[in-house]
């Protein structure tokens, strides 16, 4: 896999998604695509494509379903182990 193939552009990206470019403009500045800033355009990671289509969790999102679970066991510990046995 080449450099350029590991990137999006903006218009890419918004021809996948189905949205605007302007639309995926505003998601960069939100922080809710990461992007690196190339002169005066933007470039996304590949990877990032499947963070915005749901396919792969962030560290914050395992995170939190990790306290999520944490907490489950930690109240109702003993109800899971009975009802595994069952």
């Amino acid at each position: 896999m080449t450099k350029k193939e590991k990137y999006l552009s903006v218009a890419q990206l918004a021809k996948i998604l189905g949205i605007s470019r302007i639309a995926v403009y505003k998601k960069i500045i939100k922080g809710e695509i990461e992007a690196f800033k190339i002169g005066r355009s933007f470039i996304i990671p590949q990877e990032e494509l499947g963070k915005i289509l749901g396919e792969t969790l962030t560290e914050k999102q395992k995170k939190i379903i990790d306290k999520g679970m944490e907490k489950t066991i930690k109240e109702y510990g003993e109800t899971l182990k009975l009802l595994g046995q069952a």
